[in-house]
């Protein structure tokens, strides 16, 4: 078998088949396995591609990432701000508001045993497996938030679905300009950390203020 049709096989299980065969009703400790299987077979890649090294931009590249991220934190704050406003305005700060304490709990959870993983997933290893398979970038950047937006099937939400489609779009765009774990790595987490702050925590599966 050619290389690249290995790697086409490896997508499509670790990155399709896999995620949606978490629909099914089959026995958690086995879908935990499969995860923790193919995590350490991506670790493995990378480590073996000496991609797991925590590295640090230049700097010139972290002036234009900050300004770009701040801008669109801002249309992030603004949108959500007014979506929660109009939902479930009760719901609007709650958790900083009546659990300060928790609040800060899902934050450290989120930042660094959600969005590193999930970065080095599908950023990282998915850029250094797969971006050759796909010559023209803009649809390799969808089909890479397509994919990370199936990662989530699993919590049965059209709003996470949209979310982390609209995520994986903005993640992926910072990943192929900076080729920078660490910053989409803090976009992520900007971004995701605002919206249990604003107060959409349990719409997307996380503890809530009640």
């Amino acid at each position: 078998m050619q290389p690249i049709f290995i790697r086409g096989l490896e997508l499509l299980f670790l990155f399709v088949l896999l995620p949606i065969s978490f629909l099914l009703s089959y026995p958690i400790f086995i879908k935990v396995g499969l995860t923790v299987v193919g995590f350490i077979y991506i670790l493995f890649h990378l480590k073996r591609s000496g991609l797991l090294k925590l590295k640090f931009p230049d700097k010139s590249i972290w002036k234009p990432f900050w300004r770009e991220t701040v801008i669109k934190l801002a249309i992030v704050i603004l949108i959500t701000s007014l979506y929660v406003f109009w939902v479930a305005p009760d719901k609007l700060f709650s958790v900083v508001i009546k659990k300060p304490y928790l609040w800060v709990v899902i934050l450290f959870i989120y930042t660094f045993l959600s969005v590193w993983p999930q970065e080095i997933v599908y950023r990282t290893f998915f850029y250094d497996r797969y971006e050759k398979l796909i010559n023209n970038k803009l649809l390799f950047i969808f089909v890479n938030a397509v994919l990370f937006s199936l990662a989530h099937l699993f919590l049965r939400s059209f709003l996470v679905l949209l979310l982390t489609f609209l995520g994986g779009l903005l993640f992926a765009f910072t990943y192929q300009k900076t080729k920078s774990t660490t910053l989409v790595s803090i976009e992520h987490a900007i971004y995701g950390n605002w919206l249990f702050t604003v107060g959409m925590g349990e719409m997307l599966a996380f503890p809530g203020a009640d």
